[in-house]
């Protein structure tokens, strides 16, 4: 005789607090930072038309994108892009306007108005001024130190106000699978 479903719905529920708990400890700071380099050189899609990668060098991801499980909450809202030398220079990642370019707090950052997307670049010493028009791969600035252990440069985009990965654009972002339930 099969379950009846107040039976199915308490094994779901009971199992919730797990898959939460599971999640909170992937996507947690530690755990990215423990994740090793994703090389992104071999076997990886070409970026969409209009995106390039903002440093030259081997294309390699220092920290992945991590979403935030609220509006406020932990994560990382971008990539760490690891740049070839910590002279590098920044370029921008797609073509749009300067909207911001300047400090915040005690690093440089620059962003660019592309359509319904925001995309910023940090830490970078810009040499572009707001308002300015550019086009993906144009020089943006410099690379500034103190992101990351080694030079990297930290890229985020938001779409419509939410953040989400930079690597749908710029090729490699793995397609999404669903696995059904064991048991």
């Amino acid at each position: 005789m099969p379950a009846s479903p107040t039976i199915v719905g308490m094994r779901y529920r009971s199992l919730a607090p797990l898959a939460v708990l599971a999640l909170v400890l992937a996507s947690g700071p530690s755990a990215a930072a423990a994740a090793p380099p994703l090389a992104r050189d071999a076997a990886v899609s070409a970026p969409a038309p209009g995106w390039e990668w903002p440093v030259a060098g081997p294309r390699v991801v220092e920290r992945p994108f991590a979403a935030p499980p609220t509006p406020y909450g932990a994560g990382h809202r971008g990539v760490d892009l690891r740049a070839e030398s910590a002279v590098a220079v920044v370029r921008a990642a797609t073509g749009g306007s300067i909207h911001f370019a300047g400090r915040v707090v005690d690093r440089g950052v620059v962003t660019i108005r592309s359509g319904s997307l925001l995309v910023t670049v940090e830490p970078v010493a810009a040499t572009v001024a707001m308002g300015e028009a550019v086009r993906a791969g144009d020089p943006i600035g410099v690379l500034e130190p103190g992101h990351c252990a080694a030079p990297c440069v930290h890229l985020g985009v938001r779409e419509a106000g939410a953040y989400v990965s930079p690597l749908r654009w710029l090729g490699g972002l793995g397609r999404a699978v669903l696995l059904p339930l064991e048991g």
